[in-house]
């Protein structure tokens, strides 16, 4: 009987953990970032190793949207265009073909955050708690399903965002922060703010 009661608290604690860890509870906490914070992100050219600017610059005339490590928003690179915002693409690292197996997901420029301003003041991390998260699992086959593959390489538990900023001195117009690896940002509210964007003059 003891051995039973053992094995029967074991699946309990098990299930009670799954439970856990598919509610809000467990997710990182989000602390909003400021502009000061992201202006002053040194971002390396992927194209150029020499060439360095700070983030601003994408930003100061026509407002830009800035992805940390998410490639759907391609799909709006045509709309943004035509409304003369550019799509950057910012990235923690770049180690063996990671780039360059990027590029072919992504319609716009990418730079590397070293320093990873545009990941938060305090760093998101999912960690373990991930493999047992259903939206994970929907997540990464939606990836896998549209030929985006990912790698095992470098620093892959911290997680990014989806950033519009204003022309000037606007600010952030949308903030989007993924609270679990593949968290989508709606693009109706990134074109929404986008529309937002006041360019200067």
């Amino acid at each position: 009987m003891g051995m039973w009661s053992l094995g029967l608290g074991a699946i309990g604690a098990a299930l009670a953990g799954i439970f856990l860890a598919n509610t809000d509870m467990c997710l990182p906490k989000v602390s909003q970032a400021s502009m000061e914070h992201l202006e002053e992100a040194d971002l390396r050219s992927t194209i150029d190793d020499d060439n360095v600017i700070k983030a601003k610059s994408l930003w100061d005339k026509n407002g830009a949207v800035v992805m940390a490590e998410a490639s759907e928003l391609s799909s709006l690179k045509s709309q943004l265009e035509e409304l003369g915002v550019p799509l950057v693409a910012v990235v923690k690292e770049n180690i063996g073909t990671e780039i360059q197996d990027f590029r072919p997901h992504f319609a716009g420029e990418i730079y590397i955050d070293e320093k990873q301003h545009f990941y938060g003041l305090l760093q998101r991390k999912m960690g373990g708690l991930g493999f047992i998260r259903l939206g994970v699992w929907q997540n990464f086959i939606r990836a896998w399903r549209s030929g985006y593959q990912g790698n095992m390489h470098g620093e892959g538990f911290i997680l990014g965002g989806v950033f519009v900023i204003g022309a000037g001195d606007q600010g952030i117009l949308l903030e989007h922060q993924e609270k679990e690896f593949g968290n989508k940002v709606d693009t109706a509210d990134v074109l929404e703010a986008v529309k937002k964007i006041v360019p200067v003059k």
